[in-house]
């Protein structure tokens, strides 16, 4: 199996409306580019100084999406090209956010994570937090961002009910959201999880949007 046939086989078992993010931290940039070549344009970093290297060096038409952990001090090095950050994670880092793209008069689409795994390694905000973040006046003023939904990381185990426990509480949550009246820069349009472990899991409980490194990747 080579990459392209690795895409193309994962693309054809998701259904209507699941965007596949590849996710190419590690990996060498003639690998991102056989992706590439094979018609793939999201491509999802965890570490910003390999996304910045990356997107200096690869085409410039590729959607990054920054998919780890990120601190506030690093957001100005992407926010003249990130297309999505997944993992907004408190009030501080959604204003510096807000803040950069203003430098640079752009509007950056983020993603707030929940935590939902049962590790207490993995970040995220509880879902009182996310609603206060949204409800919140400074929130509702930026200019320069849009939340556009939810991202959440599953426990690492073998307990695939777990698992599915995990994605369906925030899924449960994301659909309880868009029925609320949120403010104009908010929109519940993106559910973000779902990765090489889990992704069939995340699937089944309304991922639209799942971030896949190793099973894309791998060659034989």
């Amino acid at each position: 199996m080579n990459i392209k046939n690795n895409i193309t086989n994962l693309r054809q078992t998701l259904p209507p409306g699941c965007r596949l993010v590849a996710v190419s931290k590690t990996q060498p940039l003639d690998k991102i580019q056989e992706a590439y070549a094979s018609g793939q344009r999201d491509f999802g970093e965890n570490r910003v100084q390999e996304l910045t290297s990356k997107y200096e060096q690869l085409p410039q038409d590729i959607t990054w999406h920054m998919i780890g952990h990120l601190q506030t001090n690093k957001v100005k090095y992407i926010a003249p090209f990130v297309s999505l950050i997944h993992s907004v994670d408190s009030p501080r880092l959604l204003e510096e956010i807000d803040h950069q793209a203003g430098k640079t008069g752009r509007v950056i689409d983020c993603l707030l994570q929940l935590h939902v795994a049962q590790e207490e390694t993995k970040y995220g905000l509880t879902e009182e937090e996310a609603r206060t973040l949204i409800a919140s006046p400074a929130v509702r003023n930026y200019r320069h961002i849009r939340i556009q939904g939810l991202m959440g990381m599953g426990s690492l185990t073998d307990n695939t009910g777990q698992v599915r426990r995990e994605f369906r509480s925030l899924k449960a949550f994301f659909d309880r959201l868009q029925q609320e009246n949120l403010p104009p820069n908010t929109a519940m349009t993106i559910l973000s999880m779902g990765m090489s472990s889990d992704y069939k899991i995340a699937i089944e409980e309304g991922s639209t949007m799942i971030r896949i490194g190793t099973s894309l990747f791998k060659t034989t």
